[in-house]
């Protein structure tokens, strides 16, 4: 496993992700307290430090060396969840600022999108190009992204077993009536297995990685 691969990993892990919208599965333990809201379908989310890409000119890494700096923003989601493959479709915006307004120019903007699995595993990964058109004179320029995703009902689904255990209605008295089920370590691990994530950002290398991270 790659240094690279580590970081996106543990980006992947910390950054904040914008659920699909879709009826979803209630679980809830009046006995303890616990209420819970998930879908089967994928959250929707750009990790940390991928959504940002700076190109500079020559090997300099100064402010003055910059050439163009995009930024991944405006990510939307919709989610098909009626079949026993579950799609999920995602848009967002690049906005883009170079230094040199002079002439047209055409940059083309590498970017992935992968499926992770109980917030580590790699199900499927692509890559994809942004297209960012600057007119002569123009500073600012602006394109857009799709990616999609594909995730098995079946893999989606929390086991009946685990339902039924935290569904499970407690009595004061009970040996377990103070115990979260969620904590539990085999409920956690079904929870981590149903849970899957689409994420987006800009293919970078370890270089702009580094950049973004200390920036």
């Amino acid at each position: 496993m790659t240094a690279r691969f580590r970081f996106l990993t543990l980006a992947a892990a910390l950054a904040v992700l914008a659920g699909c919208k879709s009826s979803g599965e209630l679980v809830v333990d009046q006995g303890v307290g616990i209420t819970a809201l998930r879908s089967k379908c994928p959250a929707v989310g750009i990790p940390d430090y991928t959504g940002d890409v700076t190109l500079f000119r020559g090997n300099a890494r100064t402010a003055d060396a910059i050439d163009v700096v995009a930024t991944m923003t405006n990510v939307r989601s919709t989610c098909d969840d009626t079949g026993e493959r579950i799609y999920t479709s995602a848009t967002f915006d690049v906005l883009a600022r170079r230094t040199d307004t002079h002439g047209a120019r055409t940059v083309e903007l590498p970017f992935f999108s992968t499926v992770l699995r109980g917030g580590s595993a790699v199900v499927s990964k692509r890559v994809g190009t942004v297209r960012i058109d600057f007119a002569d004179g123009q500073e600012r320029a602006q394109a857009r992204g799709t990616a999609g995703a594909y995730v098995e009902r079946a893999e989606a689904t929390l086991p009946p077993d685990v339902i039924e255990r935290i569904n499970r209605k407690r009595k004061a008295g009970d040996e377990d009536a103070a115990i979260d089920p969620l904590t539990l370590p085999e409920v956690r691990d079904a929870l981590a297995r149903a849970n899957f994530e689409l994420l987006m950002g800009f293919q970078l290398s370890e270089a702009q990685l580094a950049y973004n991270a200390t920036r």
